[in-house]
Formats: C-alpha cells, sequence, structure tokens
C-alpha cells in the first residue's frame, strides 16, 4: 500500500477564481498607465488600449481553458504539451518558467514591494561598503542591498508559508485580496468622486500631439498593459488539486479575468480624469513616481502617498504569494518523471511539494541579486506569449487527435477567437525581435539553456531505470 503523501484535491471554485485574481493583480494596475500615455498620447486611447490587452488576454484565457477542461492535470502547461506535442517542448516550457519566467515574476514583485516599504519607512543600509562590487561591470548585487534584503526575506517567508499547505496559503490568498479589492475600490470611488475628476476628459481620444493614433502605438501600448494582465494560467499549475478541476478551471479563468478587466477600466478610468496625458508623461519620463501616487495625492495631498505605497505594498504580496505557491508545481512534475532536479520531486507531510517550492524559492532570491527587473519583466512577456500561441495551437490539434473526448468546454467563437489569438502571438513574438531584440535575445537563450539540462536529465533518468 502506497502511504506516501500525494497532492489533495482541496479548492472548489472561488478559491480558482481568487488565485486567477490573486495571480493577476500586481505592480502593474499602478505603473502601467503612465508608458501607455505615454505611447498614445491620448486619454480614451489608453482606455481601449486596457480594454483591447483585457479581451486577448480573455481570449487566451478561453482558449486555455478548453485545453484544461479536455487535459487538467498539475503543471499546467507542462502536462498539457506532453499530450499535444512531445515530452522535450514540455520540458522547455517548464524549463523556461524555472529560468527566467515565473523566478523572473516572483523577483520582481519582491522588489517592488521592499521598495513601497522602503518609501513607507527608510530601510537602514546594508553593506554599503559593498555597493561598487561588480560582476563584468553589468551586475552590482550589493548596490541597494537594503531593499534587495528585505524582497528575499519576503520571498522565503512566502515560500515557508506555502510549504505548510495549499488550503493555509489560499487563504492567505483571500485575505490579501480581499485588501487589495477595498484598497483599489476606495481610489476609484474618492478619485471620481473628487471635484479635481475629468471624467469626460478620460474619454477624449483627442491625442495631445495633434496627429492620429498608429496601429503600432497601439500594438506597443498593449505590451505595457499585457504586464498587468500576466498570471492568469497559473491556475494551470495546480490542475490536481483542484476539485472537479475539468469544470472549475474553464469556469474560474473566465470569471477571474472578467472581474480583472472591470476592475482595471475602472481604476484607470480614476487615473486618466485626475491627470492628464502630459502629467502622465512626465512620470514615465521621470522614472522616479508611479502614476498611482500622483493620482491619490490629488485628492488626499502628501499624506495619500503613505496609504497608496501600503497597497502597493499588500497588492505585489499577495501577487507573490500567489504566483510562489501556484509556479512551483510544474517544477514538481517534471521532477516526478526525473526531467528536473530530484529534490522537487519529494511532496513533504502537508502533501505540498516542498522541495520545489523551495528550489524555486533560492533561483528567484539570485534574480533579485541581479537587478536586472525591467529587462527580465519584458523578457517575460515575451517568452510566455510563445506558450500562449502553443496552448491555443493545441486547441486545434486536439480537437483533430481527440475529436470524441468529452469537453466540459468549448472555447467560445471557433475557430475565430483561436485564431486571433494565434495571429497576434505571432505577431507579438516578430515585433519584439524587431523592436527589442536585446530582450528577445536573452529571453531566447534562457529558455534554450534548457536543452542541455533536458539531455543530462534524461540520461540520469536512463541510467536508473537501466
Amino acid at each position: 500500500m502506497n502511504t506516501s503523501p500525494q497532492l489533495k484535491q482541496s479548492l472548489g471554485l472561488s478559491m480558482v477564481i481568487v488565485i486567477v485574481i490573486a495571480n493577476v493583480i500586481g505592480s502593474g494596475v499602478y505603473k502601467k498607465v503612465a508608458p501607455m500615455a505615454a505611447e498614445l498620447h491620448s486619454p480614451g486611447w489608453v482606455l481601449i488600449a486596457w480594454v483591447l490587452g483585457g479581451i486577448i488576454s480573455l481570449f487566451g484565457a478561453l482558449c486555455n481553458a478548453e485545453v484544461a477542461g479536455l487535459l487538467a492535470s498539475t503543471g499546467g502547461e507542462y502536462s498539457y504539451y506532453k499530450k499535444i506535442y512531445t515530452k522535450p517542448i514540455a520540458y522547455i516550457f517548464g524549463w523556461s518558467m524555472f529560468a527566467a519566467i515565473q523566478t523572473a515574476a516572483i523577483s520582481s514583485l519582491a522588489y517592488i514591494f521592499s521598495q513601497s516599504i522602503n518609501s513607507i519607512e527608510a530601510l537602514p543600509p546594508v553593506l554599503e561598503s559593498w555597493k561598487d562590487i561588480n560582476l563584468f561591470g553589468v551586475f552590482y548585487p550589493f548596490k541597494d542591498f537594503n531593499v534587495k534584503l528585505l524582497a528575499i526575506i519576503s520571498i522565503l517567508i512566502l515560500t515557508w508559508i506555502n510549504s505548510k499547505g495549499l488550503k493555509g496559503g489560499a487563504r492567505l490568498s483571500t485575505f490579501l485580496l480581499i485588501l487589495v479589492i477595498m484598497g483599489i475600490l476606495l481610489i476609484i470611488i474618492f478619485g471620481l468622486s473628487s471635484p479635481h475628476s475629468d471624467l469626460s476628459g478620460a474619454f477624449s481620444t483627442k491625442s495631445t500631439t495633434g496627429r492620429p493614433v498608429t496601429f503600432s502605438a497601439i500594438f506597443v501600448s498593449m505590451l505595457a498593459a499585457f504586464w498587468a494582465y500576466q498570471g492568469w494560467a497559473a491556475i494551470g499549475f495546480i490542475g490536481g488539486e483542484v476539485k472537479n478541476a475539468k469544470k472549475n478551471i474553464p469556469l474560474g479563468l473566465a470569471a477571474g479575468l472578467f472581474i480583472i478587466i472591470g476592475i482595471y477600466l475602472l481604476v484607470n478610468m480614476t487615473y486618466l480624469s485626475l491627470l492628464s496625458i502630459p502629467e502622465l508623461e512626465s512620470i514615465y519620463k521621470g522614472q522616479n513616481s508611479i502614476a498611482a501616487v500622483e493620482a491619490v495625492k490629488v485628492f488626499w495631498g502628501d499624506s495619500g502617498s503613505y496609504f497608496i505605497a501600503a497597497l502597493i505594498a499588500v497588492t505585489t504580496l499577495g501577487c507573490n504569494h500567489a504566483t510562489i505557491y501556484s509556479s512551483c508545481r510544474t517544477f514538481y512534475a517534471m521532477a516526478k518523471e526525473g526531467l528536473f532536479f530530484k529534490k522537487a520531486a519529494t511532496l513533504n507531510k502537508a502533501s505540498v511539494p516542498g522541495g520545489s517550492m523551495w528550489i524555486q524559492g533560492i533561483w528567484a532570491s539570485i534574480l533579485v541579486l541581479s537587478g536586472t527587473f525591467d529587462q527580465l519583466t519584458d523578457m517575460v512577456i515575451f517568452s510566455i506569449f510563445i506558450f500562449y500561441g502553443l496552448t491555443t495551437i493545441g486547441v486545434f490539434i486536439l480537437r483533430k487527435k481527440m475529436p470524441d473526448a468529452p469537453r466540459p468546454y468549448k472555447v467560445w467563437g471557433y475557430p475565430v477567437v483561436p485564431i486571433i489569438v494565434i495571429l497576434f502571438c505571432a505577431t507579438l513574438f516578430i515585433n519584439t525581435i524587431i523592436e527589442r531584440p536585446r530582450e528577445a535575445g536573452i529571453g531566447m537563450a534562457l529558455m534554450l539553456t534548457g536543452v542541455p539540462f533536458y539531455f543530462w536529465f534524461a540520461r540520469k533518468n536512463f541510467k536508473v531505470k537501466s
């Protein structure tokens, strides 16, 4: 009789919706309106870009939901790709999650959390005399080490909390998410009711430059929006722990994305009603402020900066918490098949992949020391849309390979919706290579580091079996 710990199906539909929202709402809801305004020069078009970004994300989620409804399992796309494509392609996905996509997101969120705490109460300097130590003149691991140290501590504490059990971690996510939504609602209510608010101006599609808004500008601005929408697919990573996963994951994805689109539209309407396009452009160019902070100052004065700094800290903490407990399940699934570090294949007494979680936490902490956060987030978007495209192509492949298989959910608008997603992903891939060759190159290089590791793990696994 097998008495080893097993993953428990403990999450219902309501928790699936919470996890989807908690994985998505992070720093982007406060910061991305400024670069979008600088690109589009029109408040109305900024709102349109947010809606379009939400629609594309929703279309992607609906396509993902059909695949998840058919193949739901722990590991998300890693498990799906083994059945749709081949094990090596599935492995490259999993390795990309570890090398750059999810761990970079964890380190970036932790750093923003730490910066927010530092803005409320200045952290004491740590190892100031080491700040000029560098690697190749590029990486300065001890620069702003007080902020980085708190970021690392937050990652390790959240990792420890999540190692104590999924249900307890999910409850913490719910609590933090309630605080975040309450905070955002306060911004919306007080902002829109402020005498300084010009709601009609927020819908103006007139450009401050006097020139028409171009398709290229809309596309580039949507890239900023996508960082704010990034994270919804993480629910697939814990598919093996969701009750009635083939029904609840598709429903939770759709419901969660609709709620997020609504929140983003309302809060960005608030920012744009309080701040002019020139003010937002100045915020973006200065790189020393956050749009949400300046918007709150309009109706609450300087004291409002403490509120928004605390809200950003809670938001990024909650998003990071959700990212940490969902992401490590992919590495656990890989390790169970001998394609990742052996320690990651173990479940602890709480039936949680603690080994995988701690390996993830250590690598994310190392990425904090690298300090290349903006570059990492650019790579995340480039890399993840490759896999969004592959998952959507999988809808067509599975319809052909498994035409009679029961599908709890079929993507709305088939085949038009999947085709739109695929074309968009292809356009983003090509556009990023042209417009952001450095980020695209580094992202591809990190993904391809998985190739030698695949052969190393596969050879070790072969030796063990033989």
